[in-house]
């Protein structure tokens, strides 16, 4: 399922100049603010438990999620170029598949170390907090990935779709409506955040046995739709 070809192909485009300068921004945002807050307030677990969950979980990994995901195959499909892909002898749920193997890589990548950079920063791992949000950044990598990719997939406005549902559903909708955040990748990585740190530090509103089956049921459900609609994508000649 996994073609060397398809993820070089994939890597380069996702890591080209001008894609990979707008990764390295959020990363290097992240630690410039977690060494300025460390200067001024000093080693606090809730001020890092506040920075990590406000601007990295919330902020930082959907938004490489979005760049990543929608990256790996939307410019493809949108400047036509994906029909010489499709045209080589790789079964297309295993260009899906590869294409979000190099996806989660990526977002991994450029949020969950960081933001265990940051963590040890700010409070030196004080409550395991820096672990955990590692870790809900993981999960949530994997996740974003797989929803991202389907976005890049189904819709030529993969982008603006993916920034809506992590700036205005996750962002905006998840802190005024209690129900929303039952829908959010965020929360259900906080969830599993939440039993890695100590008491009280880090907090969801996901309980962890529905946090892991929806972690695990969005992931596989648009991982498969994607390779159904990639595969019902016909190149001339097929007819």
């Amino acid at each position: 399922m996994y073609d060397p070809t398809v993820a070089r192909l994939t890597y380069r485009a996702l890591l080209g100049r001008r894609r990979a300068a707008i990764l390295f921004v959020l990363p290097v945002l992240l630690v410039a603010i977690a060494v300025a807050v460390r200067a001024f307030a000093g080693a606090d677990d809730g001020v890092a438990s506040g920075v990590l969950g406000g601007f990295a979980i919330a902020t930082m990994v959907p938004l490489i999620g979005v760049i990543a995901g929608t990256g790996a195959i939307g410019p493809e499909i949108d400047d036509g170029s994906i029909v010489y892909l499709l045209a080589k002898p790789v079964k297309r749920p295993a260009i899906i598949f590869t294409k979000l193997i190099v996806a989660i890589g990526v977002t991994m990548l450029f949020s969950a170390l960081p933001t265990l950079i940051a963590g040890l920063i700010l409070n030196g791992n004080g409550g395991q907090i820096a672990v955990a949000y590692t870790i809900a950044a993981l999960v949530a990598s994997i996740a974003y990935s797989a929803l991202f990719l389907l976005l890049g997939t189904v819709s030529r406005h993969a982008v603006v779709f993916g920034l809506v549902y992590a700036l205005v559903w996750e962002a905006l909708f998840g802190s005024l409506v209690p129900g929303a955040r039952t829908l959010s990748v965020q929360q259900w990585s906080l969830s599993v955040a939440e039993k890695v740190a100590g008491d009280g530090l880090v907090t969801s509103d996901v309980g962890l046995p529905l946090a892991t089956v929806l972690l695990v049921g969005v992931t596989v459900i648009a991982t498969w739709y994607a390779g159904q609609k990639l595969r019902a994508l016909k190149l001339a000649g097929e007819e």
